[in-house]
Order: structure tokens, then C-alpha cells, then sequence
């Protein structure tokens, strides 16, 4: 029989607490107004990530369809070619996922596409690359913190960290375009 003590759980939390903490302090308000001013002003926007920062990538491609900009995820069978006024926005706590790395690099070079990225690596080849970075501290897969990859292993508090931010920037641009939740409810997917 499994005895719960708890102590694991708390201590995530509290973990989880302090970094979003010190992400609130942290961050970099130039490079969040810039990935703004890249959001509004594109045709449409293509977002990208792989493994858990792949979902992290369509739950924010989500909310941006629910603010009634062109979204698409990178990869889905109905996405279309990236032109050069488009948006391509990575998410990568490593910024080196080759396969995240290739298409960066093709949407950069042969369309000319803006690239903005979300990563915990600024010296990054992503970031390298990207015309707007914004850094998500977190520890990425090959950082050595014992304390930290026993309670979130691998890119946790990168993902959870990254999501979180994304969500506090729907706030945003819901505010900026003066929207409701009651405009947001009329594009939610009603076929699930």
C-alpha cells in the first residue's frame, strides 16, 4: 500500500509559486510589447513547439482562434503555406529542437517570415535566429538541479511557466482589443 504524506505535492508548489514569482519580476515588459506589436500586426500566425511544449503551443494557438486572429499550428494537415508577412512563434525551453531549429530556419530564410520565440535560452540558435525573444526562465532538460528534477523533471517548470505567460498575454490582448469572455464563447469549439 502506497502511503501519501503529501510532502512531494506541497513542495512542487511552492517550488512552482517562487518561480512564477520570480518570472513576475523577471520578465522582460520590451520583448512582451514587441511579441504584441508582432501578434497584431501580422496576416496570420503560425505557432510551433515539440513534445510538451507542442501542447503548450496549441493551447495558446487556441486562445489566440478564440480572440479572432488566423492561427495555425505548424504540422496540422490544414496548415498553410507561411508567407512573408506572417508570424511564426516557437516554443522551446532548449531553443535547439532540431526539428523546431529546421523549420525556423526555412520560415526565415526562404519566406522571410517574422520569428518570435518563447525560450529559457537567449544565446539560443532559436533566439539567435528569432526577431523577438522573450526568455521563460525554467530549467531546461539539460541543466543538472537535483532538487528541481525530482519534483519537475525535464522541462516542467519551463512548460508550466511558458503556459502561464501565455495565458497572462490573452489577458493582455483581450484588453487591448476590447473584448469579453461573452466574444471569446462565440468561437469555442461547440463539435468536441
Amino acid at each position: 500500500m502506497v502511503v501519501l504524506t503529501g510532502e512531494m505535492i506541497l513542495e512542487f508548489l511552492e517550488t512552482l509559486e517562487n518561480h512564477i514569482r520570480e518570472l513576475r519580476t523577471s520578465i522582460d515588459m520590451e520583448s512582451v510589447g514587441k511579441l504584441i506589436e508582432s501578434i497584431v500586426s501580422s496576416r496570420s500566425i503560425f505557432i510551433m513547439g515539440a513534445g510538451r511544449s507542442g501542447f503548450v503551443a496549441k493551447s495558446f494557438a487556441m486562445r489566440l482562434m478564440h480572440l479572432g486572429y488566423n492561427v495555425y499550428v505548424v504540422g496540422e494537415t490544414t496548415t498553410p503555406k507561411i508567407k512573408k508577412d506572417d508570424l511564426l512563434i516557437t516554443i522551446s525551453g532548449s531553443g535547439e529542437t532540431s526539428s523546431v531549429v529546421n523549420i525556423t530556419m526555412k520560415a526565415k530564410s526562404m519566406v522571410g517570415s517574422k520569428i518570435a520565440v518563447i525560450t529559457s535560452s537567449p544565446n539560443s540558435s532559436l533566439a539567435k535566429m528569432s526577431d523577438v525573444v522573450v526568455v521563460i526562465k525554467g530549467k531546461v532538460k539539460t541543466e543538472k538541479d537535483d532538487r528541481i528534477s525530482k519534483l519537475a523533471p525535464l522541462g516542467t517548470m519551463f512548460e508550466l511557466t511558458s503556459m502561464i505567460f501565455l495565458d497572462a498575454l490573452v489577458a493582455e490582448l483581450l484588453n487591448i482589443k476590447g473584448l469579453t469572455e461573452d466574444n471569446l464563447k462565440e468561437k469555442h469549439a461547440i463539435l468536441e
